[in-house]
């Protein structure tokens, strides 16, 4: 038979312009020659490649991982591939992985911790998503935001509650939104509450830097902080070394919050209460706006949830 009847069977075109007979036929010589369509063929027809690049600022936590998890989830689910890049250093501007990336790519999901790269792939001409960024300074056609300020409203009121009134806050030493949303809400709920004392170390997201950045700020002039309010989990991590090190007890003379609810959580003795982020429902969130803007649709709206999980790192202060 014809090209064009084969093509319109397997195409799924075939009602109205191919009897179901034929119809069937075909579909059974396909199966018994083990026939599979050139994808690249039909892609380039369609003016598609079916593939999305997902850029994070590092792989050297498990968060980022999840979101690739979940937006490839999504996208396998639709028939796409999902490349993910790393910027180098977690920050800074990135090499282009593409020799076009407008040619190779149908769209880019980018955490804004990664957004200089976007501009060196020229990630920031093809439909793009933004993870963790401004809505109101967005680059994107869409943007996917956990509801990190809840997060830190949560933790504040949870301490507040054990009666903690002198707070230290270990800020990421990064310029990023999401970690403006954290020092911000911090501060609005605490100033918020009378009687209450905050100051600020910034360290490097490593548990070196934190450690080194704490011991400095629990060896300072003055009344010694209560609690200790960590922008992510690796953070508290290096606090706790540094508080061991000042002779003190986690939580009897320092209670210790984390953000992510990474597997360090869980690890490190006693287990930290923190924020948990579903970082796979993250990815998967991005990725069907990403999917909405390719079709012209509105993606869906609003923040996702994230639940603090108190753990033995928090206790009314001595």
């Amino acid at each position: 038979m014809s090209q064009a009847a084969v093509s319109l069977v397997l195409g799924d075109k075939w009602r109205g312009r191919v009897s179901e007979p034929t119809a069937q036929r075909v579909r059974e010589a396909a199966q018994d020659l083990g026939y599979r369509p050139n994808l690249a063929a039909r892609n380039l027809r369609l003016g598609r490649t079916r593939t999305v690049l997902l850029v994070v600022p590092a792989l050297t936590t498990e968060f980022f991982a999840e979101v690739y998890t979940g937006a490839a989830r999504v996208a396998g689910e639709h028939g796409f591939g999902v490349v993910l890049y790393p910027s180098p250093e977690g920050v800074g501007p990135a090499r282009d992985p593409f020799a076009s990336a407008q040619a190779a790519l149908d769209g880019v999901i980018a955490s804004s911790m990664a957004a200089d790269a976007l501009s060196a792939i020229r990630g920031d001409q093809l439909p793009l998503v933004m993870l963790d960024s401004d809505p109101e300074g967005s680059l994107g056609a869409a943007t996917v935001n956990l509801d990190i300020a809840d997060g830190i409203r949560q933790v504040a009121e949870h301490l507040l509650a054990l009666g903690h009134r002198r707070f230290l806050h270990l800020a990421a030493d990064v310029p990023s939104w999401t970690f403006e949303v954290r020092a911000r809400e911090l501060a609005a709920r605490l100033s918020a509450a009378p009687g209450t004392d905050l100051s600020t170390v910034r360290a490097p997201i490593s548990i070196d830097g934190a450690r080194i950045a704490t011991e400095a700020a629990l060896g300072a002039p003055g009344p010694r902080p209560t609690a200790l309010v960590c922008d992510d989990d690796k953070l508290a991590a290096g606090a706790y070394k540094a508080a061991r090190r000042a002779g003190l007890r986690v939580p009897d003379d320092l209670s210790v919050t984390g953000l992510d609810d990474l597997g360090l959580a869980t690890a490190i003795d006693p287990e930290l209460t923190t924020v948990r982020l579903d970082a796979e429902a993250f990815g998967e969130r991005g990725m069907r706006a990403l999917l909405a803007v390719l079709d012209g649709r509105t993606p869906e709206e609003g923040d996702l949830p994230v639940s603090l999980v108190v753990r033995g790192s928090t206790a009314p202060p001595r």
